[in-house]
Parts: C-alpha cells; structure tokens; sequence
C-alpha cells in the first residue's frame, strides 16, 4: 500500500505542474472565443477525456510503442516542441481586433469538437513534456513493480483527478476572463503565448541537446 500511495503521488506530482490546466485555461478561452458558453463546456469535458486516454496509453504503452517504430524520447522532445513553439507563435501573431462574434456564426454542430484533440489536447494541454514524464514513470513503474492491477489502477486514479482539474479550468475558463476582464485576458493571453513559444523551444532544445550528447558518446 505505501508503494501504491507512492506511485500516486509521483504520478500527480511529476503531471500536474506540467499540464497546469491553470495556466492554459486563457489560452482555451482565446481558441475557443468563437464558441458558445454550452459548446465551451462540452469541448472542455471532451478536451478532460482526450487528455485522460492520452497520459494513461502513454503511461502504459508509451515506450512500448516508441521502441516499436524506433523512435527515442529525444525525438519526441524535438518533434513535440516545434509543434508547440508554432501554436504559440500563430497565437502571439494573431489579429485580436477579429470579433469573435462572426466566428461563432460560422461554427457548425458537427464541427464543435473538431479542434479537441489537436491542438486543445495535444500539444496544448499535454504535450510533449507530459507524454516524456508519462513515459518515463510508466516505463520506471514496470521495471520496479513489474506489471501490477493495483499500480495500474492507482494511475488511471491519479490521472483521471488530473483530467478533471482540466475540465474545471478550461470549462470555467470565461468566468476567469470577466474577473480579470477583456484588456487583461488579452495581456494574459500573450503573455502565455509567448511563454508556450518558449517552452515548445526549450522542449526541442532539451531533445536536442540529449542526441548531441548521444552522437558524443558514440564518436567516443
């Protein structure tokens, strides 16, 4: 039981501050302005169970897969921070004189999920840093507790409480946005922006500096 309550407590702690649904929560507003409170809502619980299904598959499939196809972490860190570095960028870039009023207009039914997972959940809300550490802790609790039914319930518990720190930040998301109202949702907005430029940078560098020293050690 100590053990279990261990893995539960390093999963939370080693996911949560970096998913911190807090922090991307203007973001979700800014992406979803053109969306309608009820639409938000039900996009936010979709974006919680998207996030869920991916922390849990790469905790317990992660490295499986990623040795299937021959694919290291590293890359993955490259690959993810780009992708995350070009979202933040289009964001820091763009217009905010745009209303979202017309946005909303042209919003169909069956488009209203139709960016859940990409960006919303990936890489917005767990990203390439997130999926590393699930990962890393998945592959670490295999190799010292072997496959076990109480571990791998203690995860989807673990995980499933940070799913729904997501839902509650990313579907009360607006009623932040009237506290600190429209001019400082918009510095927080790019003040993020910027910040998720930086992380995806830093990300692609952390992945890039581990291949350098791999092709190091090689040429050694």
């Amino acid at each position: 039981m100590d053990d279990a309550l261990k893995v539960f407590l390093l999963i939370l702690s080693g996911l949560l501050p970096i998913v911190d649904p807090l922090a991307g929560s203007p973001i979700f507003l800014a992406l979803t302005s053109g969306y309608s409170r009820e639409m938000r809502r039900a996009l936010s619980r979709r974006v919680a169970v998207d996030s869920f299904f991916l922390m849990i598959g790469s905790y317990l499939v992660g490295a499986h897969v990623l040795s299937f196809f021959g694919v290291s972490l590293p890359v993955v860190q490259v690959g993810g921070g780009l992708v995350v570095a070009a979202v933040g960028w289009k964001m820091l870039m763009q217009n905010n004189t745009d209303s979202a009023e017309p946005a909303r207009k042209n919003i169909e039914p069956q488009d209203e999920f139709s960016q859940a997972f990409y960006p919303l959940t990936m890489p917005l809300t767990v990203g390439p840093g997130s999926i590393s550490v699930a990962i890393t802790l998945g592959a670490n609790s295999t190799h010292r507790y072997g496959v076990h039914f109480l571990f791998i319930l203690v995860a989807l518990i673990a995980m499933a409480l940070i799913a729904l720190t997501i839902f509650l930040c990313y579907g009360f998301a607006e009623r932040l946005s009237r506290i600190v109202g429209r001019t400082g949702t918009n510095v927080i907005v790019r003040l993020s922006s910027f910040l998720l430029v930086c992380i995806g940078v830093q990300i692609a560098w952390n992945g890039i500096s581990a291949l350098l020293l791999s092709l190091h050690f090689h040429v050694r």
